[in-house]
């Protein structure tokens, strides 16, 4: 086992995030505490406009925290400018996301070969292949996003996410815009693909259906976080 598998994946000291609006200051997260290890599947629950995106982002070291720490991976994300944020995340980090964000002018293959090509991932050709058999759409490779329905379009977001065999993957309400039974079908997908790979899995959700799943619920109220029974 490697080093990293047995560190912290993702941690926040003392997080906060200030913003300044035309009413004032706002705070959004204030002294956040939380830390992922490897293999955890760990739900985020709160309302909305909580600050549970602004969490996921800053995990994710997409965002700069005004107060505390962030580590990823093994690395303070402070300690990195953007490329190097970027370098590691690379293969190491996954997203999914609410609008799926797959990029149009592509076939679902494409979709999850292109960043797989991009960052000089070893047998990619095949590797895509794989995440597309492992959610059920070798049959729609060869479709557009347009020409799938909602559930499929997330099951290629999932298998681009999991293409690069990351160590942690981050999903924002990622039933967000699906109906129930295809939303749990999703969960379905994710916590199976998780319990396969050992990836450890940050879910954002408002559904408490879907966080009972997980290993450990997080609720976010007031820019704070609670553990859940």
């Amino acid at each position: 086992m490697s080093a990293e598998s047995t560190q912290s994946l993702s941690k926040a000291i003392a997080l906060g995030k200030h913003v300044n609006g035309p009413a004032g200051g706002l705070t959004i997260l204030s002294e956040l505490e939380i830390e992922i290890g490897s293999g955890e599947a760990v739900a985020i629950l709160g309302a909305s406009g909580s600050g549970k995106s602004t969490l996921l982002g800053l995990l994710a070291g997409l965002d700069d925290p005004t107060t505390g720490e962030v580590w990823l991976c093994g690395r303070r994300v402070g300690d990195l400018d953007e490329d190097g944020r970027a370098e590691l995340r690379s293969g190491r980090v996954g997203f999914v996301f609410q609008n799926f964000q797959l990029l149009q002018t592509l076939t679902a293959r494409e979709n999850i070969l292109l960043p797989l090509e991009l960052t000089g991932a070893p047998q990619a050709a095949r590797r895509a292949d794989e995440a597309l058999e492992r959610v059920g759409l070798t049959a729609r490779a060869g479709h557009y996003p347009k020409q799938l329905s909602g559930g499929e379009q997330q099951r290629v977001a999932i298998a681009r996410a999991y293409a690069p065999q990351p160590s942690i993957l981050f999903a924002d309400e990622p039933t967000g815009n699906l109906d129930q039974a295809t939303g749990e079908h999703i969960i379905d997908l994710l916590l199976a693909l998780r319990q396969d790979t050992g990836a450890a899995l940050v879910m954002v959700t408002h559904d408490p259906r879907l966080a009972e799943r997980c290993d450990r619920r997080l609720r976010m109220e007031n820019g704070e976080l609670e553990q859940m029974a």
